[in-house]
């Protein structure tokens, strides 16, 4: 969410700052490119690969590819709503911070113009669900079902057991916003926008190359997954009508406070863009270090452990 990204309050953002403060400015022009955590991570998220690789063809591949930066640019935009409300002087309801563009968009338009927006935002929340909940009966199916229960499952089986298995997760779905807090999904959001970045470099450099080792690519993911949760631990959530009140401790956000490197500045980076430099320099440090061990073995005249061959 756009107010989930500004860890400034509004009475503060509404000053002019200048050019004074170099590492705000390069907060505010970093915070807009991740404010959506989809953004950052929308390639790597399973239900997003199941898409392509059923894709009727590679002409269906191309277009979409030539219209999604038109989509990346529109995220943009809309995250961008979060300073438009800050300009407007919009004030969340009871603090939170999640109503802020619908209320923007409640004052600044007419009744029929913002019903309209407002009826957008709730397909718009119902679309990536049914996506992510054919991926996941995707994965059942195919990874789960047919190799663990029923291998000689027919695939007329395969497309009834996927059919349940995308009802349920809808239904489970479901059970979560009515029966949870709905900042429990906000949160779970913000988690797995950080942690599925972290599967990039496997996917990047496991499978377009043979240079980096499987063990460092797997050192770099543990690292960047646990630099990532201790990060989205330390951001606070904060709010009530002053913007600093802290709401809870931890898991508040994705922007993590440059404050805690000791850097005198209100500017904040997404925690997933530096869990991934974590875990990319943990795998380019660690495979030279395996490659020549490996190397070493084999001059020695052993048999390197399965771990060490390419």
């Amino acid at each position: 969410m756009a107010g989930d990204q500004v860890p400034f309050a509004p009475a503060q953002v509404a000053q002019p700052f200048g050019l004074r403060d170099p590492f705000l400015l390069a907060g505010l022009l970093v915070m807009p490119v991740p404010a959506d955590q989809q953004t950052a991570a929308e390639p790597v998220y399973p239900h997003t690969l199941t898409g392509t690789l059923a894709a009727r063809n590679r002409n269906t591949i191309k277009r979409n590819l030539v219209a999604l930066p038109v989509y990346t640019l529109m995220l943009g935009f809309l995250a961008l709503l979060g300073y438009a409300a800050i300009s407007a002087g919009v004030q969340p309801i009871g603090g939170d911070r999640n109503t802020i563009v619908p209320r923007l968009l409640d004052s600044a338009f007419p009744a029929w113009s913002s019903g309209l927006a407002l009826a957008a935002i709730g397909v718009g929340a119902m679309v990536p669900a049914a996506i992510m909940s054919i991926g996941s009966a995707n994965l059942f199916t195919r990874d789960i079902y047919r190799v663990f229960i029923r291998p000689d499952a027919t695939p007329a089986r395969e497309a009834r057991v996927s059919r349940t298995a995308s009802l349920t997760t809808k239904l489970g779905a479901l059970l979560v916003i009515a029966l949870f807090n709905t900042q429990f999904a906000i949160d779970m959001q913000l988690v797995g926008g950080v942690l599925i970045l972290q599967t990039l470099p496997a996917f990047a450099l496991g499978l377009r190359s043979a240079w980096a080792h499987r063990w460092a690519l797997a050192g770099g993911l543990v690292a960047g997954l646990i630099t990532g949760l201790l990060m989205l631990y330390q951001i606070p959530q904060l709010g009530g009508a002053d913007g600093h009140t802290v709401l809870r401790a931890h898991f508040g956000g994705s922007a993590w406070p440059l404050s805690h490197l000791g850097l005198h500045t209100s500017a904040a980076v997404y925690a997933g863009v530096l869990a991934l430099v974590v875990n990319l320099v943990v795998t380019v440090v660690a495979t030279p270090v395996l490659h020549r061990r490996a190397a070493r073995r084999r001059g020695s005249g052993g048999t390197p452990p399965r771990s060490d061959r390419p």
